[in-house]
């Protein structure tokens, strides 16, 4: 058989029913305003961290509603807590009670 140099990738495919759902249930009970996120991106277009270090408060709202929260702790920590992200947000969503909620999550859940 010839190689060409390239192989077959695995699947990116997400399996929601194997992922921790615990986290994105903690934040929706105890912080119910990220309900009203449309992921619309000012609060990334405004966050001051985003500009220095890769900080995306958009991608953490994925991977919390996907589950996935392996990296989630060393993504939150990023965050300066400065608020300009709670001042830009359009539906009003207490950004800062998130990441402080998201935290308590993590503790909580090991």
């Amino acid at each position: 058989m010839i190689h060409f140099g390239y192989g077959v990738m695995a699947d990116a495919t997400t399996d929601y029913d194997r992922n921790d759902r615990r986290i994105a249930e903690y934040l929706l009970e105890h912080e119910p305003s990220v309900n009203l996120c449309i992921g619309c991106g000012s609060c990334t277009a405004a966050c001051s961290t985003g500009r220095m270090v890769e900080f995306n408060i958009r991608r953490l709202h994925t991977l919390i509603r996907r589950g996935e929260t392996l990296k989630l702790k060393k993504e939150i920590m990023k965050c300066m807590f400065c608020g300009k992200c709670q001042l830009v947000c359009p539906r009003g969503v207490n950004l800062r009670n998130v990441i402080l909620t998201i935290n308590r999550a993590l503790e909580q859940t090991g």
